[in-house]
Parts: structure tokens; C-alpha cells; sequence
């Protein structure tokens, strides 16, 4: 049976009608209520099929109500905004859709998520390196490490993500805060790489254009 809230409209219910997925109605009874959802906000995330993109672990903890981690909310793909429909995209091109409509990126991730810095500057050894984005999220009490590739993903990508990480945990993560994840969003995932990622802390994500 679904859910039923006190705090939702009959119009939000009437948005959920349609379904038949009791475990879909309820995630947006849920995620409607922790995030103070209009209809209209409700009715864009059912649009971008936003409980279908998460994983099927993800989904599986709700049901059984076990405890949900960062890593779990983060949806595949990742939708990003492309108000001006551009077709040959650069990860120049990728990080300037971003940070345009940053706030709408930080909601497609889910809930908690807040921006600290777009090419965060880091020192190692001689060399100095740029973070395509440097996040926190407040939920979790964690900082997020995201890189953009525009190509499929490679082995490389998952060294280069986790060096970012290990930086950040050893040079500005305090010790009440967890440890720090990494989000690796390319134009193609590889299962077969991510197979022989030790690393769960790391994630490979598809993005989409809309």
C-alpha cells in the first residue's frame, strides 16, 4: 500500500494516480515531503523518470528501509541542462552547462548537496591540478569530488578521481567528517572497468543532455 501524507495536496496524489509501482508512488510521496515539493516541481521529476534512474540497490534499500548512503542517491544518468541544444560538446562546453544552472545540477544529484568551488586549485608535489568541481554535502557531512569526461570512461579516470579524493581527505577533511566521494560523469560508462574498481567511494556516471 502507499503511503499516505498529511502534508501533500490531493493534486500531488493526483500526479501519482496513473502508476502502479506502489514502491515508485511512494519514493515520491517521500522525496516530496522531505523536499517541500510543488506539484510542479513533483510532476518534473516524474517527467525525468528520477526514481527509474536510480540504482537498483538504492531501490531495494527503501523498500526495506535500510540505511541510505550519498553514494546511493545519485541517479544514472545524470541529466544536465543544454538550454541552447548544442550538439559537439567539450568538457570546456560540459563544466559551462554546469555551473550556468549550478543550482539545478545540485538538485538532479539529490538532496543535501551544496557548491564550494568550480576548478578547485591543488598542490601535489610540484604539480598543480584542478578539481572540475568541489562539492559538500550537508546530509552526509562529506565533500564530493566530480570530474567530467566526455569520452568513455577509462582506467585512468578512476587514478586521476581517486588521487583528487585522497588529497582532499588528507588536506582539508576534518575528522568528523566522512570520507570524501568521487563522481566520475563521462558520455559512456564501463562495467567492466568499474569491475575492478576497489574503491566504492568512487562512481561512474553517465550524463544526458536536455
Amino acid at each position: 500500500m502507499p503511503t499516505v501524507s498529511a502534508i501533500l495536496s490531493w493534486s500531488h496524489y493526483e500526479e501519482l494516480l496513473p502508476y502502479n509501482d506502489i514502491n515508485k508512488i511512494n519514493y515520491y510521496i517521500m522525496i516530496s515531503e522531505k523536499l517541500h515539493l510543488s506539484v510542479r516541481q513533483l510532476r518534473e521529476k516524474i517527467k525525468n523518470k528520477e526514481y527509474e534512474r536510480l540504482p537498483e540497490k538504492t531501490k531495494y534499500k527503501l523498500i526495506t528501509n535500510e540505511e541510505i548512503k550519498v553514494q546511493d542517491i545519485i541517479k544514472n544518468p545524470i541529466i544536465i541542462h543544454n538550454p541552447n541544444d548544442i550538439k559537439v560538446v567539450t568538457e570546456k562546453t560540459l563544466h559551462k552547462l554546469i555551473l550556468e544552472d549550478m543550482p539545478s545540477f545540485l538538485k538532479e544529484l539529490g538532496s543535501g548537496f551544496a557548491f564550494i568551488d568550480s576548478e578547485y586549485k591543488i598542490k601535489i608535489g610540484s604539480d598543480y591540478h584542478y578539481i572540475d568541481f568541489l562539492l559538500f554535502n550537508i546530509e552526509y557531512n562529506c565533500y564530493i569530488v566530480i570530474e567530467l569526461k566526455v569520452t568513455k570512461l577509462k582506467k585512468e579516470h578512476i587514478g586521476q578521481v581517486g588521487v583528487y579524493m585522497n588529497y582532499i581527505d588528507s588536506t582539508i577533511r576534518k575528522p568528523t567528517q566522512d570520507k570524501t566521494i568521487g563522481i566520475i560523469i563521462s558520455s559512456k560508462n564501463n562495467k567492466f572497468i568499474m569491475e575492478y574498481c576497489s574503491d566504492p567511494r568512487i562512481l561512474s556516471k553517465e550524463y544526458e543532455l536536455v
